[in-house]
């Protein structure tokens, strides 16, 4: 796809891809997240990602919500490991109005102490929430299993001691350390020429004072592999079990991703679901997630199912590994999953708002967006062996740790 990147004085980027359709997307992404907290300062990024709507130097938190609801648009935002994302929809006409808000709640939040109190309570009622689901619990507890130690581990909400000591000293310090200009992309997708949003980028985003440094990220150490139980008022058994994998910018990241595709990624037609839901009856879910980050990376599975299946879950889980280890694809089933692969990216393209948030994010960590005929010709150039040397990475029961939610009786 079309695209120009034009850097202002400061490094922030703005990402331009021109679309003939009436409704645009941006995004502006920050390349800070969890992982960059200090350890009592967990849930810190995502605070901030709250407190951002909340009061600026010109508006209150309802200003700030009709900005772009007025005019039918939508705005939300997220946080991750690595980043903080704030995004919206928004008809043609409004680009000036979008940037505008974009550059007061990144820039120009307040952060008074009343809204933090208000706001925490809000937090921690989402902590609460997502310990009510296991299925996402236990995703959390696995990761702080396999990242032992290190931040990366940490929840993304924080904990609700953490949450409730935060200050408003901490929200500045992070900015002032994080924020860093030359690691922020505003990006738009739309029906404006290059010249329109730059000049638009230009007056919104040109006089924020630049802020440069070093990443201090650290990268993880391998974990020591762990098969852990917890026991939890529950009614059915959760199960997770994966490794360290392949950072960004591992030669192997594609072929795993291909893997992951093939065993338990989008479809119904995964073999780990055709084996687990479709021929046994076991689980009504059972999916794999690979979740490549700037210095190492989660491949990791998940299924839940009766506590008494548990076990021939697991053992039909760890057969089919060991199928794709010693019996390794054909060049025909190789040739078929990459079609069906390239496929579904090809469908994705489809979703606008996602696909203007990952060219942004690839601008930050690569310096460049590979076009889709780029990126096909990447999966088309993984080979049988790849597949192979991968799968007896990534798949070799001895090298995988686990955790169990198990039902108390």
């Amino acid at each position: 796809m079309e695209y120009n990147v034009h850097t202002l004085s400061n490094g922030i980027r703005l990402l331009h891809v021109p679309s003939a359709s009436p409704i645009s997307h941006a995004c502006i992404i920050v390349n800070t997240g969890s992982r960059d907290e200090d350890d009592p300062q967990m849930g810190l990024a995502h605070f901030i990602e709250h407190l951002i709507f909340k009061r600026t130097e010109k508006r209150n938190t309802n200003q700030i919500l009709t900005r772009l609801e007025s005019v039918g648009a939508d705005l939300n935002a997220y946080t991750t490991k690595e980043y903080t994302c704030i995004h919206a929809s928004f008809l043609h006409p409004y680009l000036d109005r979008t940037l505008e808000l974009f550059n007061d709640i990144v820039f120009h939040s307040t952060f008074p102490e009343d809204e933090m109190e208000k706001e925490k309570g809000v937090v921690l009622d989402e902590i609460t929430s997502y310990l009510d689901q296991p299925e996402e619990a236990i995703n959390d507890d696995f990761e702080d299993q396999l990242f032992a130690g290190h931040a990366l581990g940490r929840n993304i909400l924080g904990t609700p001691d953490t949450v409730s000591a935060l200050s408003q000293k901490d929200i500045l310090h992070f900015i002032r350390q994080n924020y860093r200009t030359d690691q922020i992309v505003v990006a738009v997708l739309g029906n404006y020429n290059l010249k329109k949003l730059v000049k638009i980028g230009t007056r919104h985003f040109e006089s924020v004072p630049s802020n440069t440094g070093q990443n201090k990220r650290m990268a993880p150490q391998q974990a020591l592999v762990q098969n852990l139980v917890a026991n939890k008022q529950i009614m059915q058994a959760h199960c997770m079990m994966g490794i360290q994998a392949y950072s960004l910018h591992h030669p192997y990241k594609t072929g795993l991703l291909l893997l992951n595709n093939i065993l338990g990624g989008t479809g119904m037609s995964s073999i780990l679901n055709l084996q687990l839901r479709e021929k046994h009856g076991i689980a009504y879910t059972i999916e794999t997630n690979y979740s490549p980050l700037s210095d190492t990376g989660i491949f990791a599975l998940y299924f839940g199912t009766d506590k008494e299946k548990v076990d021939k879950a697991r053992s039909l889980i760890f057969k089919e590994f060991k199928k794709i280890r010693t019996n390794p694809l054909t060049e025909i089933q190789l040739h078929k999953a990459k079609n069906k692969f390239i496929g579904q990216i090809a469908l994705g393209e489809e979703n606008r708002i996602g696909l203007i948030i990952s060219m942004a994010k690839s601008l930050i960590d690569y310096g460049r967006i590979d076009s889709l005929t780029t990126v096909f010709q990447k999966i088309n150039a993984v080979t049988t062996t790849d597949m192979e040397n991968i799968a007896n990475e990534m798949l070799d029961e001895k090298n995988l740790s686990s955790l169990v939610f198990f039902p108390i009786d």
